[in-house]
């Protein structure tokens, strides 16, 4: 089981590889393009102007932006205690089902991640 595991991960490194050369040819074909060239400008102009009316129109809803960031921080703090709370039932060997207003019912969903030690 062990040197399948390994043999699926270097697949997936190689892949990741691959993806990445191609990734990176593309790039440079688009960066030597002249007209790509020229649109990245006009974007980046639109871009700005688009930031300095959001700047102008946040400025009048400064409250209410405010009140958006503590959500925000209230919305990460409850979505952490719910993982948490789910996740010390499901190791205690309890069914952990959630239902929304509507009757739609949620499970909860855990995936594994690996980091690079």
């Amino acid at each position: 089981m062990e040197q399948d595991i390994q043999g699926i991960f270097e697949r997936i490194q190689k892949t990741k590889k691959e993806m990445k050369d191609i990734k990176v040819m593309f790039r440079d074909a688009l960066d030597s393009n002249g007209e790509y060239q020229e649109l990245q400008e006009k974007l980046k102009t639109i871009r700005e102007n688009k930031k300095r009316v959001e700047t102008a129109v946040k400025e009048g809803f400064s409250s209410e932006m405010q009140k958006l960031d503590d959500l925000k921080i209230d919305l990460e703090s409850d979505m952490e205690m719910l993982n948490d709370m789910a996740l010390t039932k499901m190791m205690k060997g309890e069914t952990v089902e959630l239902s929304d207003e509507y009757k739609n019912t949620y499970e909860p969903i855990f995936s594994v991640k690996f980091k690079k030690q």
